[in-house]
């Protein structure tokens, strides 16, 4: 969502204070992180639930549809609306040994790197065993890569995305870092972007104000 410059503190008051907490009271929600693009006023909220399925609950649906007069007003008024709703399917490590409690830390990283592509079905294999077996593992070298989610889209709008990684990174630098150029650069990577469909948009977010966590925080899913 973007709000108009002049009510941005309204609308961070109104996010923090009364759309978060709302929905974090409601089953299946386990918390909320709010990020910025940096000397933007475009924010992003990432919302885990237990299943896609908390979004068709009585409880949800309820409050999303009747919105205090304050909410009502607020949304009318913001421009740049975007909403996907992801399945986890993949998380490097998922396994190992206290990796729950590894990918909650990872999780409160200071930056967000987002990456959506549209995939054909007859591409999606390949696709993901690229991402899985090389791009992920040599980011992953870099030492603030911390960690790398990748979702498949089962809806949302404005764009018809299907697939959504987010990268959680401990400085913007990795960005620029030896281990990313590697895999930017691998043979394998370069073959699948010679391909039409393969064209990825990229947003890059600065955390913004601590996690909100619902009554408990499990693992995430969606």
């Amino acid at each position: 969502m973007t709000p108009g410059p002049s009510w941005e503190d309204e609308f961070n008051d109104w996010y923090d204070r009364e759309h978060i907490p709302l929905r974090m009271a409601v089953p299946g929600f386990a918390s909320a992180q709010r990020y910025r693009i940096p000397g933007t006023l475009h924010y992003l909220a990432i919302y885990e639930m237990d299943s896609a399925e908390v979004l068709k609950s009585e409880a949800y649906t309820g409050l999303k549809n009747h919105p205090s007069e304050r909410t009502a007003r607020i949304l009318r008024g913001v421009t740049g609306f975007t909403r996907y709703i992801g399945e986890q399917i993949n998380v490097p490590g998922d396994t190992a040994p206290g990796a729950h409690r590894g990918r909650l830390v990872s999780m409160d990283a200071p930056h967000l790197y987002a990456v959506f592509f549209e995939v054909p079905a007859d591409r999606e294999r390949a696709f993901s065993e690229w991402y899985e077996q090389e791009h992920t593992p040599l980011l992953l070298q870099c030492p603030q890569w911390l960690m790398v989610r990748r979702f498949r889209l089962i809806g949302g709008e404005p764009k018809t995305w299907t697939h959504l990684a987010l990268h959680y990174l401990s400085e913007r630098r990795a960005l620029v870092s030896g281990e990313h150029e590697r895999a930017r650069a691998s043979e394998w990577r370069a073959k699948l972007a010679a391909e039409s469909w393969f064209t990825p948009h990229c947003l890059v977010f600065d955390r913004f104000g601590p996690r909100q966590a619902g009554a408990r925080e499990e693992t995430p899913a969606y």
